[in-house]
C-alpha cells in the first residue's frame, strides 16, 4: 500500500492538500478486524441529540406501532424518549416479530 496523490478543486479551501493520502485507515477509523461503531447501541442518555424533539420517521412510525399495540403516544416526546418507546412497542408488534 502506498501513498496516492490527490488533485482537488476545492473553492473554499478547507480541505488540507498538502498533505499526502494514503490507504491506511486513520485513529479513528475502523480497520477490517475492528467492529463498527453502532451509534444506535449508545445509551440514550449520552446522545448529543437526545434532548431535541422526537423527528418526523420517528413519530410516524411510533404511530404505526402504538396504533398496533392499542396505545398513545405522548405528544412531547424528545428523540431519546422517542427510541426508548420504539424498542417497547417494537416488542409488542407482531409485524416486527413476524420479520
Amino acid at each position: 500500500m502506498g501513498t496516492v496523490a490527490v488533485m482537488t478543486t476545492d473553492p473554499n479551501n478547507e480541505l488540507d492538500t498538502d498533505q499526502p493520502v494514503t490507504d491506511q485507515p486513520s485513529a479513528d477509523q475502523p480497520t477490517a478486524d475492528q467492529p463498527k461503531p453502532d451509534d444506535a447501541t449508545k445509551p440514550t442518555d449520552q446522545w448529543v441529540t437526545g434532548d431535541e424533539p422526537a423527528t418526523g420517521p420517528q413519530r410516524s412510525y411510533l404511530q404505526t406501532l402504538a396504533r398496533e399495540a392499542g396505545e398513545d403516544v405522548p405528544e412531547d416526546l424528545t428523540k431519546a424518549q422517542a427510541s426508548e418507546l420504539i424498542d417497547r412497542l417494537q416488542g409488542k408488534s407482531p409485524r416486527v416479530a413476524e420479520s
